[in-house]
């Protein structure tokens, strides 16, 4: 069914892929897609690659995502996507990866020129962010004040930018649909615990510790959007039901 991906845009291909598969009655209206691991080793690509695939089809209003049951064609497809993703735009784990690249570095710099001021600056941000575990809009909205906040230490203004830019990029709706899936009031209590780290290896004025604290932290948040949309499925292997997405080839 499926043809070899080329190493551009993965998801988008493998997206496209699958749309056609749905749209040519391959899949009808109900039935399961593969799992996350089957797919991603029919395609030879990672199972991140296959989860951004997936949402951009939920987001189109191709398939349903049942956590811990699987993915679920919705509709046949009759005409082409209006919310078809732009020939630009990363996904999620992509821009986690590159915030990841970036941000370490801005941390161990930041821990150089550090000031009490920053600090207080920090300290404020977290006091606010200890109180909105439940309201995620206010959380991430504070998360990017955190990371700008880090950022602005340095005193460059571009730098600053550009990673407000980049952190922005995860307003998409596609970001926006992985995380409903992922966030809640326990994960965000897990960020400020690892936002606290990076902000006392800055206040130590600890270059290496506040970088590995800032890649830890944004590990950790690649971490929480990883698991599997059928894991539940995948850990009950003589699971009747799903016994012949198992056994069939795609």
């Amino acid at each position: 069914m499926f043809s070899a991906i080329q190493p551009r845009r993965l998801y988008r291909q493998v997206a496209d892929q699958i749309r056609t598969l749905i749209d040519n009655g391959s899949f009808a209206v109900g039935e399961r897609l593969p799992g996350e691991r089957e797919l991603a080793e029919e395609l030879g690509v990672s199972r991140p690659t296959i989860r951004e695939a997936l949402i951009v089809l939920e987001v189109e209003g191709l398939v349903h995502i049942r956590m811990g049951s699987g993915i679920y064609v919705t509709r046949q497809l009759r005409e082409k996507p209006v919310l078809a993703p732009a020939e630009d735009l990363e996904g999620p784990f992509e821009l986690l990866r590159a915030r990841s690249l970036i941000e370490c570095a801005i941390a161990e710099e930041a821990a150089k020129v550090v000031s009490p001021a920053h600090i207080e600056a920090l300290d404020a941000v977290l006091t606010r962010m200890a109180q909105t575990f439940n309201s995620p809009q206010t959380s991430i909205a504070l998360d990017r004040s955190f990371h700008t906040t880090i950022a602005g230490m340095i005193g460059n203004s571009a730098l600053n930018r550009f990673v407000g830019e980049l952190f922005d990029q995860r307003m998409t709706p596609y970001f926006e649909k992985l995380a409903s899936y992922f966030e809640s009031p326990a994960s965000w209590r897990q960020a400020f615990d690892e936002h606290r780290a990076i902000r006392d290896a800055l206040a130590a004025g600890d270059p290496g510790a506040a970088k590995a604290a800032m890649q830890f932290h944004l590990q950790q948040s690649q971490v929480r959007f990883s698991r599997s949309f059928d894991e539940e499925l995948e850990s009950e292997k003589a699971h009747p039901a799903g016994e012949r997405y198992r056994n069939t080839k795609i």
